[in-house]
């Protein structure tokens, strides 16, 4: 892919990704390194709540040559039209929004500028018209599967808006699907299976916010606990995504470590908490269950038997109902029973899992490739038009701006979009003091006020 300054270079191409939390920061720079292999990356966190921390970002394992936290507004303050080739926006919809808007009035017409690249780190059941319309405006939207793709060009159709940008893709930490079911017939350690014989393991995939209400998250721990004390044989692993005090993409109120401290009777001994990177995890998982979580088609691309909770019901606010037709439903009672689901092939053929034909996970990114060296070849690239303007919404757009330090014209506001380098040790102590309060208050002082107002 030549540079966008000189493309008679031999030179990689260079690669800006701007992320607000760990598992975002991960499939940003995943993608980056599936649009480009062997392009230089620059990681930009977005300074807030869910910064992620040092223990987090090792845990992602993906490197960057330079990583460093900025906010949009510095971010749109200080971006240079022909220092990358492509930028990739891994954040919520309204920073999405928010830096689109910021670049579009930095830039203005002028022809050299970056490919700007955006999308979803996941399952996309909530929120489906209003993420998709905040992302509107970037050159490619990519859709994680074929059935994504179709809902994506309807939402931007349906408003009257070009769903040109739709680009069909895969989950980027998803990986070959030969490679990674070789992974599955290794144990934890890297060993070989064959080598020594291990206990059936069963990984319960927790999420930070489902399900929300105590009693649900007391429940899901309770039953995967009497799993573990009905099969001795086994090991039962509660796959959590942080630790007390991190965040990720979304607030965790009920820690499972929490929960775990105050359980009758404790853990058994075959049941533990595990951290980790999910495919290493996946390595050596017999039956992965959930409720919702992404890790589902992690593990479903990887060959391992899936299961999707129905314990707490089949609704849209547990997001279990993406998968209706998924052959993976099934309750705790059922899995205590024995049962190891079978996946419809159809249905993972159109979530891109694992599929074959013309869904082959091999040939997933090849589109969007072919799309971002197409653009970046290009002497021009016309000027960055989000669907949300002020005549289009005025009543939401300007709000949205705000938050993330932009006036209406996506002008940093005055003192904003100054960066700062590399923060001070005192600096830096302050902003994590900060955070603590924060994550003290969210985690601790919210769900008691809650429970007073429910006396």
């Amino acid at each position: 892919m030549p540079s966008r300054t000189d493309r008679s270079s031999p030179s990689p191409p260079r690669i800006a990704v701007l992320a607000d939390s760990d598992t975002r920061w991960k499939w940003g720079a995943l993608t980056a390194h599936r649009l480009a292999p062997g392009a230089g990356l620059d990681g930009l966190l977005l300074r807030g709540r869910a910064t992620p921390t040092g223990r987090q970002l090792a845990e992602v394992g993906v490197r960057a040559e330079t990583l460093r936290e900025v906010t949009a507004a510095e971010f749109v303050g200080s971006a240079d039209r022909t220092r990358y080739d492509i930028v990739v926006l891994a954040c919520v919809g309204g920073a999405v929004q928010a830096v689109l808007h910021g670049l579009a009035h930095a830039w203005g017409a002028g022809p050299v500028r970056p490919v700007v690249v955006t999308g979803y780190v996941g399952v996309v059941y909530e929120k489906l018209a209003d993420g998709l319309l905040l992302r509107h405006g970037a050159d490619l939207v990519l859709a994680n599967s074929p059935d994504d793709a179709d809902r994506f060009r309807a939402v931007y159709e349906g408003a009257g808006a070009s769903a040109d940008s739709v680009t069909e893709w895969a989950l980027p930490f998803l990986g070959d699907p030969d490679e990674t079911r070789a992974n599955t017939e290794k144990s934890g350690d890297g060993s070989d299976a064959s080598a020594e014989p291990r206990p059936f393991t069963v990984v319960f995939a927790a999420q930070p916010s489902v399900p929300e209400r105590r009693e649900d998250r007391a429940y899901l721990l309770r039953r995967a606990a009497q799993h573990a004390r009905l099969h001795p044989g086994r090991d039962v692993l509660i796959k959590l995504r942080s630790k007390p005090g991190e965040h990720t993409t979304h607030i965790e109120e009920l820690p499972y470590q929490k929960l775990a401290g105050r359980l009758p009777g404790g853990l058994p001994p075959n049941c533990r908490l595990v951290y980790g990177h999910m495919g290493e995890v996946l390595a050596r998982t017999d039956l992965l269950v959930t409720v919702s979580s992404t890790a589902a088609l992690e593990s479903l691309h990887r060959g391992v038997p899936t299961v999707i909770l129905t314990d707490l019901g089949i609704r849209e606010a547990l997001g279990n109902h993406h998968f209706l037709g998924s052959g993976c439903l099934a309750s705790w009672d059922q899995l205590d029973a024995g049962l190891l689901p079978e996946p419809d092939p159809l249905w993972s053929a159109r979530q891109g899992v694992a599929a074959a034909g013309p869904y082959a996970h091999g040939t997933a990114f090849a589109a969007a490739r072919r799309r971002v060296t197409e653009l970046v070849a290009r002497p021009a690239l016309p000027p960055l038009a989000p669907y949300y303007t002020a005549a289009t919404a005025p009543g939401y757009l300007p709000a949205v701006l705000a938050r993330h330090g932009l006036d209406p014209t996506g002008r940093p506001l005055p003192g904003r979009s100054r960066g700062t380098g590399e923060p001070s040790a005192l600096r830096r102590a302050v902003r994590e003091a900060a955070r603590g309060a924060y994550r003290h208050g969210v985690q601790r002082v919210a769900p008691v006020i809650r429970r007073l107002g429910e006396l």
